[in-house]
């Protein structure tokens, strides 16, 4: 049955990329927590080479915030809908970078406007962050970023821009991690910062009615730990509360 039901959501993610979507996305988001529930060692949640870059889990407001106190800080990010892309740099130049499928783009990504040839580091490093097209509708950002990955032109598209969001191994909390890529020449998301957990549900309302974050093409927001600790805590703990951010939609 598992087995089914994995290849039945990596058909339909596969068709919503490529700019056919056959179910919604809460049909595809309740796929995912059933197979979630079923076999959480699958593949599909496992496979590091199939999925170096898996999706943020997605869920509700409650979900996420259960067993947090009630002044735990939180930032909270667009949840900007393209396509997810991890760079990573040697010695300061940037080496490669791959699609959330594990394929190399990096000729692709090298052509992206904001994202930097170089930085000043010198030791390896991974930012994960997310190709989309400014001004359009999610859906069709998704459409567009996707297809300047699968097509053979490899002329700089002038709508694509990509935002850095995350640190792959970072030991900085999540604040700090975002002004660190601003200084190294990172486009990043807008923040707003959440001192209590009730103010979630005062964000995504604001979301919802384009008072927040309109300037990107969202399908949702993005609520974080600040914590690195927290962060690490949430992480050890998977089966009680195993995340630290979660994207939420509705």
């Amino acid at each position: 049955m598992s087995s089914y039901l994995e290849e039945r959501i990596e058909w339909y993610d596969e068709e919503y990329r490529a700019g056919r979507a056959l179910i919604t996305d809460t049909q595809f988001d309740q796929l995912e927590k059933n197979l979630l529930r079923i076999d959480p060692d699958c593949d599909y949640f496992t496979n590091k080479k199939a999925l170096p870059l898996p999706s943020l889990p997605k869920g509700l407001i409650e979900e996420f915030i259960e067993g947090l106190l009630p002044d735990t800080r939180l930032l909270i990010e667009p949840k900007i809908d393209g396509c997810a892309i991890a760079i990573k740099y040697i010695d300061g130049k940037f080496d490669s970078a791959i699609s959330r499928k594990g394929l190399d783009v990096t000729t692709k990504i090298e052509q992206v406007k904001d994202v930097p040839k170089e930085i000043n580091i010198r030791s390896s490093f991974v930012v994960r962050g997310e190709l989309f097209a400014e001004q359009e509708a999610p859906s069709y950002s998704q459409r567009i970023a996707s297809g300047y990955l699968r097509s053979g032109d490899y002329q700089p598209n002038p709508e694509i821009s990509f935002c850095a969001f995350q640190i792959i191994n970072t030991k900085t909390n999540e604040y700090e991690s975002l002004v660190y890529l601003r200084k190294m020449g990172f486009t990043i998301p807008k923040t707003v910062e959440a001192n209590r957990t009730s103010q979630v549900e005062l964000y995504r309302q604001a979301w919802k009615s384009g008072k927040l974050f309109a300037e990107y093409p969202t399908d949702g927001i993005v609520v974080k730990l600040n914590s690195r600790k927290l962060q690490l805590i949430r992480e050890k703990s998977y089966g009680t509360y195993p995340y630290w951010q979660m994207a939420i939609k509705y």
